[in-house]
């Protein structure tokens, strides 16, 4: 699958038992598989490179899936 980078502001979804998400600057919603601890402070803007990732069935209804390449804060 592609890379391809996102800016945006990462939020806590409290959906179920909550989980991490980035919010871009059109509004998309990205749900990461591994989103790495010096990312998780909401409202902090960050710049990701990023693939989409493909998975099973999943409890979370909210954002794209995608797995974290790189990161700059």
């Amino acid at each position: 699958m592609s890379k391809f980078t996102i800016t945006g502001t990462v939020e806590k979804v409290a959906i179920g038992v909550g989980f991490w998400g980035i919010v871009d600057q059109n509004g998309n919603n990205y749900r990461p598989i591994n989103m790495p601890a010096q990312l998780k402070y909401p409202g902090k803007t960050i710049t990701v490179v990023a693939q989409k990732v493909e998975e099973g069935a999943s409890i979370f209804m909210w954002g794209t899936p995608i797995k974290i390449i790189s990161f700059t804060t």
